[in-house]
């Protein structure tokens, strides 16, 4: 494939978001249609290139693949590069594929400022994926903080009662963290001499130098996973988000902080990496406990699933440094899974929130008898999220864990502790907000999903269910870049 298709599946959103901008009305009736079908088309679109992307890759192949690179600041050795390998792809398909979510949350529950509210999400795409495909450390970083600008006007615009409060700490938060990351950057810029990023790991970088560019990513990416103590800003985030932003945030932004930790952390710093292992492992297990036992107490259930995620991530870190194969492949696994599983939990929630505003576990109950397809799919996916057999999360669970028990036992033993807490409270919220016995007209009165929903939660299930029981197939596309990976992270 010659032509530049990664040029394409990241800028075509903005394409879209710029032809919405040409609707000259704003919150017309009409306008507002136009604008979601037009972000639906869009999305749809890129979705479908993106599938093209993943059908022409070869993943026997080891290195980046459809690369486009020219000078994109000259005499600076800074690129407009892009490129993907095993491990960046999935996520540019999962970014595709949750922003077609998205537009289908959004569809009925944004009343107002549709047409500004879809030009956010379109532009949103493109940063997401933009970054996953960057090959140049700046033009990363470029796409890495433009996420914060269209994420934060989602929230801070079409999010609840306190949306400014969560808006701005959601801001701060992850710009402080990147503030230390982009010192690192340039001081890898001055080492190398270059900022193309696979040509990065052919310079030595002192043990004593890796020490301060380690801590000074970690705080970046950390903030992003995100990891305690550094957490508190996503539940707020996720409460007050529209349902389509808490989608977009569990989905692919919480992966952001994962992807980045894989892709620089580990192959630049393997000596930094190696050292502050056991303090990653402590701050993940403290996040496994600490987040679960937060979770059982929530009466909202988006703040319930939010600490859920947290744990997850903990999960997710644990693997990413535990120095083995197989756990790191089953953190990726975990984190693409968790994509998918997180964001149709969210997608639930919405879906009640829409028919009686109110996301208080208390407030609902018997949802089984009005609601028999709902609570179907709402049961399915809080099994998912605690790794039931035949599930991606099982399978990723399983990898981490076995990978991990051969070099530490005792941090295999925190990181299980995310699954079997894990099951305690989803089946907790579960009993709660499915089942008992609810006579309220206000419960009575409910409507089951309605078709478009119950598609979008229907692929998601199927999508949970393929990457349980094939997960081989995925695997497959980022073996050998997580082999070469922990390669360069040992030698």
């Amino acid at each position: 494939m010659h032509w530049s298709i990664l040029s394409l599946v990241t800028f075509l959103p903005l394409i879209g978001a710029l032809f919405i901008l040409s609707i000259k009305r704003e919150d017309d009736e009409e306008a507002s249609k136009n604008a979601r079908n037009v972000a639906l088309l869009t999305t749809l679109t890129n979705f479908v290139i993106s599938l093209n992307l993943l059908w022409a890759f070869k993943p026997e192949q080891t290195g980046f693949q459809f690369v486009e690179k020219f000078e994109w600041i000259k005499d600076a050795k800074i690129y407009y590069a892009l490129g993907v390998d095993g491990l960046s792809i999935w996520f540019v398909v999962l970014s595709a594929f949750l922003s077609v979510i998205a537009v289908l949350a959004s569809w009925n529950s944004v009343k107002e400022r549709a047409k500004t509210y879809m030009v956010s999400f379109l532009i949103l795409e493109t940063m997401m994926i933009g970054m996953f495909c960057a090959l140049d450390l700046v033009l990363f970083y470029v796409f890495f903080e433009g996420v914060l600008i269209p994420m934060f006007l989602i929230i801070g615009i079409w999010g609840g009662d306190n949306r400014l409060y969560a808006s701005f700490k959601f801001f701060l938060y992850t710009l402080l963290g990147s503030v230390l990351m982009l010192l690192a950057i340039i001081y890898l810029y001055i080492n190398a001499g270059t900022s193309y990023i696979p040509s990065l790991p052919q310079h030595h970088i002192a043990a004593n130098i890796q020490t301060y560019l380690w801590l000074a990513m970690f705080a970046s990416f950390a903030v992003k996973v995100p990891m305690w103590p550094v957490h508190t800003w996503l539940p707020d985030a996720h409460v007050e988000a529209p349902t389509a932003g808490s989608i977009i945030l569990a989905g692919v932004l919480l992966k952001m902080g994962g992807y980045g930790m894989i892709r620089f952390m580990l192959p630049l710093l393997p000596d930094a990496s190696h050292y502050f292992a056991p303090m990653v492992y402590t701050l993940s297990v403290i996040a496994i406990v600490y987040t679960s036992l937060v979770a059982f107490a929530q009466d909202d259930i988006k703040k319930l699933i939010a600490y859920s995620s947290i744990a997850h991530m903990g999960f997710v870190t644990i693997g990413i440094f535990s120095g083995s194969t197989e756990a790191l492949e089953g953190a990726v696994y975990v984190m693409l899974c968790h994509g998918l599983v997180a964001g149709a939990l969210f997608y639930c929630v919405g879906v009640v929130y829409q028919r009686r505003h109110s996301r208080k576990i208390s407030d609902y109950g018997g949802l089984v008898a009005v609601m028999p397809k709902y609570s179907t799919l709402f049961v399915f996916f809080a099994f998912a999220s605690i790794g039931l057999p035949g599930t991606g999360n099982f399978v990723g669970e399983i990898l981490v864990i076995t990978g991990i028990f051969k070099t530490n036992a005792i941090v295999a033993f925190g990181a299980s502790l995310s699954m079997i807490l894990g099951a305690g409270y989803m089946l907790y919220l579960t009993k709660r907000f499915i089942f008992g016995v609810r006579a309220e007209p206000e419960i009575l009165a409910l409507k089951d999903v309605t078709t478009y929903e119950f598609i979008a939660l229907g692929v998601l299930a199927l999508l949970t269910i393929a990457m349980g029981v094939n997960a081989e197939y995925f695997i497959n596309f980022y073996d050998a870049t997580i082999k070469t990976i922990i390669a360069m992270s040992v030698g």
